[in-house]
């Protein structure tokens, strides 16, 4: 799946430490998509864009495990 991720707004996880720069970033400003980036890596490394429809049963499985 591709999308412009340009000018995007980023959240990071609620599970990252506010302090550290070693988090994921997910993005709510593309309906339908997830866009998903490590924010080590703003604007060098990919960003990751899965369909909402796959993203909401892939939170509840790893919440299931937590």
């Amino acid at each position: 799946m591709r999308a412009d991720v340009n000018g995007l707004s980023w959240r990071k996880s609620s599970y990252s430490n506010s302090e550290s720069n070693s988090c994921v970033e997910v993005s709510d400003d593309l309906p339908g998509t997830i866009p998903v980036r490590d924010s080590k890596l703003v604007g060098l490394g990919p960003v990751l864009v899965f369909p909402a429809a796959a993203w909401a049963p892939f939170i509840q499985a790893v919440k299931a495990r937590a």
